[in-house]
């Protein structure tokens, strides 16, 4: 089994916007749909880890459709995101229990 690290600012953009791909080159479906699910779907990884340094002022929307709507459009359990997802962030430690928090509001929607 192997670890897939992602950075979201090296990877694919400092400036991720937007919630769909009409919103931009960076929007948070394209990254849930180019970047996570590939990583989280592939049975050889055992733990993919985003890390999400570097990043400058990202929108509420981006977050939730690149994270929540693994939840809510791709049927992926709070626990089984969580057992097979990593966020690393030491330039904001607010950022990580934020997303966790998303999550798991998203489970009980």
């Amino acid at each position: 089994m192997t670890i897939k690290n992602i950075s979201v600012a090296n990877d694919f953009s400092r400036v991720p916007a937007g919630r769909f791909y009409s919103d931009g080159p960076f929007s948070g479906q394209k990254f849930r749909e180019e970047f996570l699910l590939p990583a989280l779907k592939n049975k050889d990884i055992s733990k993919v880890i985003v890390n999400l340094d570097g990043l400058c002022g990202v929108g509420s929307s981006f977050w939730d459709e690149a994270f929540v709507q693994l939840i809510l459009k791709e049927k992926i359990s709070c626990k089984e995101l969580l057992d097979k997802l990593e966020f690393v962030c030491t330039d904001d430690d607010t950022l990580i229990p934020l997303l966790i928090s998303y999550l798991k509001e998203a489970e009980n929607v």
